[in-house]
């Protein structure tokens, strides 16, 4: 279940295309992880990554859109090709992150094993503010004691999500193609939960 070693701590982020709605995430929660290091490297600390469980754009850029939003939000769109899922993504991963309930459930038929560090984003976000703070491993700006919490932190959240998956308003719309207002409430909703989680992680 996961990998195996200590460090970094990595969430893997899933949409359809892997050109919107996951690479904005991806980006956006590497920004607010380096914005709270300090002198750590932020990328050391926390591997974020993304795949879409379409597979049409694979080795395409991220969608221009979300690619000037991520870059407005002192985010970068550099280097960004989309990936087609693959079962050994979800392996490396200690947490995965999709847009929809459709797509936890292509990720879980995938890998059964991985249902309990899988939640649709929403989902985590709204759960994450009931974590008991005070019952996590200490919080240090150092890849070990990054993933040691991060560990934790899933582990907690899972046990709050009890049996009961996802709510309808958990899932992210789909912007590609829509307007840039539709990019930036789904920038906001994504940020709703990566900069909670930045802040968690790196207190």
């Amino acid at each position: 279940m996961g990998r195996t070693e200590l460090a970094p701590f990595t969430v893997l982020h899933v949409c359809m295309g892997n050109i919107c709605r996951s690479p904005m995430a991806e980006r956006l929660l590497a920004r607010a992880v380096r914005e709270r290091a300090g002198d750590a490297d932020g990328a050391q600390l926390l591997r974020s990554v993304s795949a879409g469980t379409g597979g049409w754009h694979e080795g395409e850029e991220m969608n221009p859109p979300a690619a000037r939003l991520v870059r407005a939000r002192r985010g970068s769109d550099e280097n960004f090709l989309a990936r087609k899922l693959r079962g050994d993504f979800i392996d490396e991963a200690d947490l995965i992150l999709t847009a929809t309930a459709d797509q936890y459930d292509y990720v879980v038929a995938l890998r059964p094993d991985a249902a309990a560090r899988t939640f649709v984003l929403g989902e985590f976000g709204r759960l994450l503010g009931a974590v008991d703070t005070a019952a996590l491993p200490p919080a240090e700006p150092k890849p070990e004691a990054v993933h040691t919490r991060g560990a934790a932190i899933v582990e907690a959240v899972a046990r709050l999500r009890g049996t009961e998956v996802s709510q309808p308003g958990d899932d992210l719309d789909d912007p590609w193609g829509r307007g840039d207002q539709t990019f930036q409430r789904v920038a906001d909703e994504i940020e709703d939960t990566t900069m909670p989680l930045a802040a968690l992680l790196l207190p």
